[in-house]
């Protein structure tokens, strides 16, 4: 007999009368500590239109059937593939510390241990700031979290490590930093240029999403909308000279990670994104042209790992319908979210309390990952939060619980599990709703650039996170190790941790010392004239909004000025971006 949504009804008010507040009250609560889901809890009549197959809008259910990973899964199982190692055409490790110099050595190690992917490079906070290793502020500060480069010069000396079959027209390149992006993709270009290698061949990543920095990170340098039109002519630049290279890698990782709740995460996301698009257009470019090479590096993460699949599966089809409806594209690659993880945990989410619980953590999130269309990666390595620097038993068990996800428990066998799921789909439609809400919000402001210059969206995520911290202290929240589970008869189980070398002590000793040594022999070889003519031209341009900064950018970069004296020059005639009272 078929069930009538009537009928459904009524037996459910009978189980909850006769059933669920009986045992309620029985335990003395006020309500129930679990959920249960029925057909009432969602639509299931419009299955096409909210969920579809995989790699059909609105990508619900996943970009693609399957990916190239696991075209290859079983190969890959035969010849001991290593995820971190990078191969061929794609990148390595993420990494950068001291100078140019130290950077390239280890690089240039690493291929000789078999891991011949391309640069992902970490910059430190001087460079990422537009500082020289020389400025006053870079004090102390010099290739610490990342690699230093002021100049084409530096950058070049990178790339020493990348010639033959390994050069720039045959691996990608990732670059993580945002407010000068420009100077590093001009960089980028000018390498090519020496090498007389095409534009057109190159590919990589920049991250250049200047937005999130100023409402999580905070590595911004100019105003935010000087900053957006840097973007736009990144945007125009890129797909006019290096078509093969991704645009951005919009993150709504930093922002939870920073205390944004799960809503502020998309919807923040969602805002940024649609900041970007607006600015490719007012670039004259046409959304499909441009819109296919944006990428995402990742939403934040939670241990509330359903939550977190829904997230992905509203993410996908907030995305897809944003950039369809509102903004008129018909390319479907316009459309999809291109990110390399999906569902994890957030690096927020381990301890540093009984550390070994946290590849626990790290595996709950690789379920999530494998159900939500990405890699079940167990992220990240259990002894994150000891300091930087994985150790190699760390990433050993992390890899294996990666494969044993893969091979053993096969979770990534089935393209979205959850699909139909009366739960599921009822958690998904109220994630988007409420996304949807707060997105409406900040488009009433203006736009999240206007959110931004108002304050809203770092306010906001700055009282979440305290918000967040208030529920940990108060036990309102559990942290297993941290605030419950803490008394004297509990064991902290410890392995050894041998971490690999990757830095010599006295070279990370000398790094600012010889660093600031080879930018002031720099400064006396090269061509005085050409960097003062090439500034001046910058500044020229930059006052004319409708002018493209590319073009100018890359002859400083040419003429050998630092990448300070780059955003020098812009910081006289965009001012500098001023910090928000929380």
């Amino acid at each position: 007999m078929k069930d009538s949504r009537k009928g459904i009804e009524k037996a459910a008010e009978k189980w909850e009368a006769e059933i669920l507040k009986p045992r309620v009250k029985r335990f003395n609560l006020d309500r129930s500590p679990t959920s249960f889901h029925t057909p009432l809890s969602c639509d299931t009549t419009h299955f096409l239109d909210k969920v579809g197959f995989p790699g059909q809008f609105p990508f619900t259910a996943g970009n693609n059937p399957f990916d190239f990973w696991k075209a290859h899964a079983k190969t890959a199982a035969l010849f001991g593939f290593r995820p971190d190692w990078g191969g061929a055409g794609g990148v390595g490790k993420y990494g950068g510390f001291g100078t140019p110099a130290d950077y390239r050595d280890y690089l240039l190690r690493m291929q000789s241990m078999g891991r011949k992917g391309g640069p992902n490079i970490a910059f430190d906070l001087v460079t990422q700031c537009g500082y020289d290793s020389d400025s006053p502020y870079a004090e102390g500060e010099v290739g610490r979290v990342g690699v230093a480069v002021s100049s084409l010069r530096d950058f070049s000396i990178i790339y020493e490590a990348y010639t033959g079959e390994l050069d720039i027209d045959k691996v990608p390149s990732n670059f993580t930093i945002n407010a000068p992006a420009a100077v590093i993709i001009a960089m980028y270009a000018c390498l090519a240029g020496k090498r007389g290698i095409p534009l057109t061949k190159l590919r990589g990543t920049p991250q250049n999403d200047i937005l999130k920095e100023f409402i999580a990170r905070g590595t911004h340098i100019f105003p935010p909308r000087p900053s957006m039109r840097l973007f736009r002519d990144t945007c125009v630049f890129c797909r006019s000279h290096m078509p093969s290279l991704n645009i951005n890698s919009i993150g709504g990782y930093h922002i939870r990670e920073a205390g944004a709740t799960r809503t502020q995460d998309l919807a923040f996301s969602m805002a940024n994104g649609i900041a970007y698009v607006e600015a490719g257009l007012e670039g004259g470019l046409a959304v499909d042209e441009f819109a296919p090479a944006f990428t995402f590096n990742a939403f934040g993460g939670s241990m509330e790992i359903y939550h977190e699949i829904a997230f992905q599966r509203a993410a996908r089809r907030m995305w897809a319908h944003i950039i369809r409806d509102r903004f008129g594209a018909k390319d479907p690659r316009s459309m999809t979210i291109r990110q390399p993880i999906t569902a994890h945990i957030g690096c927020s989410s381990t301890t540093l309390q009984r550390p070994l619980n946290n590849l626990a953590r790290a595996v709950i999130g690789g379920m999530g990952a494998g159900m939500s269309g990405g890699i079940p990666g167990a992220f990240p390595p259990f002894d994150e939060p000891l300091g930087l620097g994985h150790s190699q038993e760390a990433v050993q068990l992390q890899l294996d619980a990666t494969r044993i996800m893969i091979y053993e428990a096969k979770v990534a066998d089935v393209c979205d599990p959850w699909a139909g799921s009366y739960f599921m789909e009822s958690l998904t439609d109220e994630t988007e709703e409420q996304a949807l809400a707060e997105l409406e919000k900040i488009g009433n402001m203006g736009g999240a650039v206007a959110a931004i210059e108002n304050g809203y969206m770092p306010r906001a995520v700055a009282k979440s996170a305290y918000e967040r911290q208030k529920k940990i202290e108060s036990q309102e929240e559990f942290v297993v190790g941290v605030n419950c589970f803490v008394d004297a008869h509990e064991i902290d189980v410890s392995i050894n941790r041998g971490v690999e070398a990757t830095y010599d002590p006295e070279l990370k000793r000398t790094a600012e010392e010889r660093q600031k040594a080879s930018l002031a022999e720099l400064k006396r070889a090269r061509n005085g004239k050409g960097v003062v003519a090439s500034l001046k031209n910058l500044k020229d341009q930059a006052r004319d909004q409708d002018k493209n900064l590319m073009p100018a950018i890359c002859e400083c970069v040419e003429s050998d000025a630092t990448l300070q004296e780059i955003c020098d020059v812009l910081r006289e005639v965009f001012g500098e971006a001023q910090p928000v009272k929380l």
